[in-house]
């Protein structure tokens, strides 16, 4: 077992508030890695100390692992917490930390690596039985993908083999798009993951995205925490989750809960992770994505309904202790939805917003909760994500949690910089939203359509 007295936070924002509160609670001290541009933020005036680590461009700070490592080695932490993005999925620092004797709160190297090539965990979740899309191997050039598009047929989705979050992503519905987006895509997928390769998965218009969060310990006990609906997204980036997800029914969710667990032991996954589903509401079936070997953004709608923590629950199994609960023992009560608040306009295409944040008057309330890292005066930078905080609420029910959610986006005040309120508010009033009738690229095709024609009409 790994005494851990001292933890890096090798983040920013709202997951390294995150982190750090989680350290609190545990008796550990938190020292903050942080760049020149987040020496104000809110983590590092909870941090028990601030380490600097470089300028603002993260490829000078938060994405050095060289640099990572020797903060915590010089500041006698015993472990690294990588929170999400940035190096969260990157084997090397795992790697790296156990070169110098830390710890690393996550899963092991070779697991996050196996995960990371997704043409891998696609034959692995298939040798398994697992539902996989229809799709192709890893192809080298155009020659290979049109050829192995011919025999799939169209439409198709271009996808990087070495990532996620929509990076090098790409609909293809006909040859001629391919022959365009086959090396845009390959050139996205090189620049955010260092490796260009794609490969081809038949497109289902109006799916939606379920993913299992897990938890598993060293001594080979992993159990789930449920299921998640992740299906707003806009450029393939979430935007709404809640849980449970309305499109699941009782028969269903055991099944792909079930299919989770048969994945993650298979690589007898350690700490906390997501198994990602795409599901065919018109079939009633469910297809396996990938794998994340990191903390989402999303966990608190998870903590919301089932009361864990999650973050010290990562810690404590990093630290060697066993899983402190049996399947049996999770359950999971009433319904969480949360609102990503981003610093971004949505009446200009959603463009970033940065600048000094002048009112912050966060709703408040005994079923609704707030991650973030901002307070009046703070100054949003332009260099990173631009998510300003979460927005999380809970009810008996989803009805009663949409209700909740929608009156505490109404009482959210914010002045200084735009946010995506507003956007937020347009969704939850929609009938479909209520209903369910949603899927990955509703969004997209149907809401923000509406959302520019009503506020055109706003401004006659």
């Amino acid at each position: 077992m790994r005494a851990i007295s001292r933890v890096l936070v090798a983040n920013r924002g709202e997951i390294a508030v995150r982190i750090i509160q989680a350290c609190r609670k545990l008796g550990i001290q938190s020292i903050l890695a942080a760049s020149e541009a987040d020496r104000e933020n809110l983590a590092a005036r909870l941090a028990d100390r601030v380490v600097l680590i470089g300028p603002p461009a993260p490829k000078e700070s938060y994405l050095r692992i060289g640099t990572i490592v020797m903060a915590a080695v010089g500041t006698g932490a015993e472990a690294v917490h990588p929170g999400y993005g940035f190096l969260a999925e990157q084997p090397e620092l795992a790697e790296a930390c156990t070169r110098y004797g830390l710890g690393f709160i996550g899963p092991r190297a070779d697991q996050i690596r196996k995960m990371g090539d997704k043409v891998f965990a696609r034959q692995m979740a298939r040798n398994l039985g697992i539902p996989v899309i229809a799709g192709s191997e890893a192809v080298g050039n155009l020659e290979e993908a049109v050829s192995q598009a011919q025999k799939l047929g169209y439409p198709l989705l271009l996808k990087a083999a070495a990532g996620g979050g929509g990076k090098g992503m790409k609909i293809v519905r006909r040859l001629e798009d391919l022959k365009i987006l086959f090396t845009e895509a390959g050139a996205e997928a090189l620049a955010a993951f260092g490796d260009s390769r794609l490969y081809l998965e038949q497109f289902i218009p109006r799916a939606r995205h379920v993913e299992i969060q897990v938890l598993g310990d060293r001594f080979g006990r992993i159990i789930h925490l449920g299921d998640r609906d992740c299906s707003l997204q806009r450029r393939y980036q979430k935007m709404v989750e809640e849980t449970p997800s309305p499109a699941l029914s009782p028969g269903l969710r055991a099944e792909i809960c079930r299919a989770a667990l048969v994945f993650a032991r298979e690589i007898q996954y350690e700490n906390a992770g997501t198994v990602e589903f795409l599901l065919d509401p018109e079939q009633n079936r469910f297809f396996f994505l990938e794998m994340n070997t990191r903390i989402q953004v999303e966990h608190p709608v998870t903590e919301m309904v089932t009361g864990m923590d999650l973050v010290m629950e990562q810690i404590r199994i990093a630290a060697g202790e066993p899983l402190r609960f049996t399947q049996e023992e999770v359950q999971n009560r009433g319904h969480s939805v949360e609102c990503r608040i981003n610093a971004e306009s949505p009446h200009r295409d959603f463009q970033p917003c940065p600048g000094r944040i002048e009112k912050w008057e966060p709703p408040t309330g005994k079923f609704i909760r707030l991650d973030s890292h901002c307070y009046p005066g703070y100054f949003v930078p332009p260099y990173y994500d631009s998510l300003l905080g979460k927005l999380v609420v809970w009810g008996e029910d989803r009805r009663q949690a949409v209700a909740r959610m929608m009156k505490a986006l109404a009482e959210f005040r914010v002045s200084g910089v735009d946010t995506t309120i507003p956007f937020h508010r347009f969704i939850l009033e929609n009938p479909d939203f209520a209903a369910g009738r949603i899927h990955t690229h509703w969004i997209e095709d149907t809401l923000l359509p509406e959302f520019q024609n009503h506020e055109r009409n706003q401004v006659r």
